[in-house]
Parts: C-alpha cells; structure tokens; sequence
C-alpha cells in the first residue's frame, strides 16, 4: 500500500449504534475501507455491549459507557501506529455490538403432541404451549457459539434453536419427575419455574439467560381428552347403582312423553316397576336389620335408601309422572318403615 492509498482512507473517531427495528441481537459495525482512528470515542449505551475483535479473536468486550481507544484500552494497533511497515497494517479489528434489552414475548409451543409415561394414564400424548422473555448478558460466548461474523443477527434467526430446546426439556422434565399430568396441569406457574430451571444451563452455554417462562396451557389431544372426561365423570358419580336408577327415573318423563300408545304405557309400567323394585329394595334392607331396642334410632342404611327414594318420587310428581295422590299415599307408605 502506497502513502497515496493511505491518505486516501476514511478514519472513525465515532463508533455508535442506535437499533433501526426491533428484533436485532448483533450487529457488526461496518469497516470495510475505514481504519479506526487512534483515540477514537466509542459510545456503548444502556441495553447494548461491544465486542472488539482483533484478528478473528476477541480483545475485549465493553459495556454501557463512552471509551477512548488507545493502546492501554485495546490490544490492537492501527494504521496510524505502523509507520515502519510503510502504512501497511498487519492489524484487521471488527467491532461488534449486542442488544442486552429483554426480548419479550417469544413464543413456544410443541409442533407436535411429544409422548410422556404418565404413572395414572400410562403412555399418553402431551401437548404444550407459552411464552417466555430472555437477553445476551455474555456477548462473547453469544458472538462465538451463535452469532459469529454475520453482519446482523435477529431474533428470528434463534427462534426455531431455543423453541426445541424447551420442548426437549418438557420431555426430560416429566420423564424424571414422574410428576402425574393433573398435577401438573394443574400447577402451570410452578411447572414453568421447573422447566427455567433446566433450561438455565443450555442458554448460559449460549451467552443467553432465561428471565421468564409461562406455561398457557398444558392438555391432551382431542381424543385423550374425552376418555380423561368420562374418567372424571365416572370418579363423580361414585355410586353406580344409585346413578342408573337416578338416570332411569330421568327417562321415564321423556318417554311417556313421546307419542303413541304401547310406548307410553310402557314407560308407565316401567316406571311402576322402578318404584317397586326401589321399595323392595328398601324393605328388604330394613327386614335384615335386626331388632332395635326401644326407642332407639332406626339404621341409617334404610332411612337413607328411603330418603332417596322420597326424593325421586318427588321429582317423578313433579314431571307429572305422580299425580299429587300417588305421591302422598306412596309417601306415607315408604314413612310406616321407618316407624
């Protein structure tokens, strides 16, 4: 390179960045054809770091703050210092700079149910989604393991790493917690706090720390769901007998009600036969009881069956299945077994 050459280059005596749009991590401060020049001011604001790097190495790396830049805050020489090489520098320095401000509301999610051994359900298919907030707080590891040399480095660009990532531990998580999906499901805040947990070491390893994640929404597939439903009804309705006949004594209005003799006397005679076979069950019950004492208190099995019974009839009165007389002479009758 000859001294006209060397005249003929611009030198920096500013080095800035202000972000033009959201979403960008690094950003490589153009160079190409300038020499920075000996004591230049380097301007670091608040949310960002820079990395000097010197011959494909980084020197070092600032944070927020304004810098002159001199042989005693970098270890590199320009242009301006190889006079005795005529002008030609054996120096080729990049400036880097990194935006440490939290980059809120990314999103996650499984693309795909991801298959977990639940120890109440057996295998079951799982599916996940949230949202999480992170940010560069060690620009030298971010600028060696993922950003590199590239002129500009965004958001989008790490998107797809860190969401697999978190499906990735989502897995590991269940599988050595043996924690059962209810409970899971239903502590959403504290199975985030699990999974920022040990996700902490994978972004750290990045030069990137998790602030947040939330988990939205944590369930089955459409078909999983509705066995788990039937399972939560069946656990509601406890006793299976009482429940068929309950659900019987529901019928009996809505067929007498459809049209047609021979269906609706059917349903008359189906519902006497409920009724009786319910009253015999309660006599029998009370016939096998012994003996009380006198004055003492009648068994709770039979008062209990009866008062159920009461119950039904009442509502069978009340869909006009009864009339009002049915009801009060069969009342009375149920009333003498408690005698």
């Amino acid at each position: 390179m000859g001294i006209k050459d060397f005249l003929k280059k611009q030198f920096i005596d500013v080095i800035q960045w202000t972000e033009s749009s959201d979403g960008v991590l690094a950003y490589r401060y153009p160079m190409q054809d300038f020499e920075i020049q000996y004591g230049a001011s380097l301007t670091v604001r608040e949310s960002q770091m820079a990395v000097f790097v010197n011959e494909g190495t980084v020197a070092d790396v600032f944070g927020p703050g304004r810098y002159k830049l001199t042989t005693q805050t970098l270890p590199l020489l320009t242009n301006l210092m190889n006079w005795d090489k005529l002008f030609e520098s054996p120096f080729k320095s990049d400036v880097y700079f990194f935006s440490t401000r939290l980059q809120l509301n990314q999103k996650w999610g499984t693309a795909n149910p991801i298959t977990i051994r639940d120890k109440e359900f057996g295998a079951v298919r799982l599916r996940a989604f949230g949202i999480y907030s992170y940010k560069i707080f060690d620009p030298r590891a971010f600028h060696v393991h993922v950003s590199g040399t590239r002129e500009q480095y965004t958001v989008t660009d790490l998107d797809g790493q860190l969401r697999n990532t978190i499906v990735a531990s989502i897995s590991d998580l269940f599988a050595q917690s043996g924690i059962p999906f209810l409970d899971m499901a239903a502590n959403q805040d504290e199975f985030g706090n699990q999974i920022k947990l040990k996700l902490d070491p994978e972004f750290k390893r990045l030069g990137l720390g998790v602030d947040t994640l939330q988990v939205q929404n944590l369930s089955l597939p459409d078909e999983l769901q509705k066995v788990l439903d039937q399972r939560i009804g069946m656990g509601l309705i406890g006793d299976m007998t009482r429940y068929t006949q309950y659900q019987t004594a529901q019928s009996i209005p809505i067929a007498a009600a459809n049209e047609g003799g021979l269906a609706g006397a059917g349903a008359g005679i189906g519902a006497g036969l409920t009724i009786g076979q319910t009253m015999a069950s309660a006599m029998t019950s009370s016939m096998a009881n012994p003996a009380q004492p006198q004055g003492a208190k009648p068994a709770p099995e039979p008062a209990a069956e009866v008062t159920a019974l009461l119950e039904r009839l009442h509502d069978l009165m009340t869909k006009g299945v009864l009339s009002k007389e049915e009801f009060e002479a069969k009342k009375a009758e149920l009333l003498k077994k408690l005698v």
